[in-house]
C-alpha cells in the first residue's frame, strides 16, 4: 500500500525551449504553462516512482492549476509534488511550481497506477 506523504522536486531552467512563444502557448519569452504543468506531472511520476508494482507506472489523468507569475529566461523553476490521497490506483497530488522570486502556480494533479503492458496494448 502506497502511503501518502511522498514528495518528489523537478527542476528546470527557463530557456528558449521552454517559453510561450516557441511552445506556442503564447507571444512571450517566459516559462510557458505547458512547461509548468509537465514539470509537476514529472515531480509527481518521480515521487512514486520507487513504490511501484514491477512493470507499473503512472499515467497524468487530471490537471488543475493555476500560473499565476512569469518566469524569465536564465531563472530556475521548481515543482514539488505531494501525495496527499490514494485511493485504490487513483493517486491525488498537491502541486506547486516556484522560481527565485516565489510561487509562480499551484493545484491539483491526479494520476493513475496502470500496468505498463496492458496500457499500451491500447493503442493496437
Amino acid at each position: 500500500m502506497m502511503e501518502t506523504g511522498l514528495t518528489y522536486t523537478s527542476t528546470v531552467v527557463v530557456s528558449k525551449e521552454n517559453v510561450a512563444a516557441t511552445m506556442g502557448s503564447g507571444d512571450l519569452n517566459v516559462f510557458a504553462t505547458p512547461a509548468m504543468v509537465a514539470l509537476m506531472e514529472n515531480a509527481a511520476m518521480s515521487a512514486v516512482a520507487d513504490e511501484l508494482p514491477e512493470g507499473s507506472t503512472t499515467v497524468g489523468a487530471m490537471m488543475n492549476t493555476t500560473h499565476i507569475k512569469p518566469s524569465a529566461v536564465g531563472d530556475t523553476v521548481s515543482a514539488t509534488a505531494v501525495l496527499k490521497e490514494v485511493e485504490g490506483r487513483k493517486l491525488t497530488f498537491e502541486v506547486r511550481a516556484q522560481d527565485s522570486k516565489g510561487v509562480i502556480g499551484e493545484g491539483t494533479h491526479v494520476r493513475y497506477i496502470v500496468d505498463k503492458e496492458k496500457f499500451m496494448s491500447k493503442l493496437s
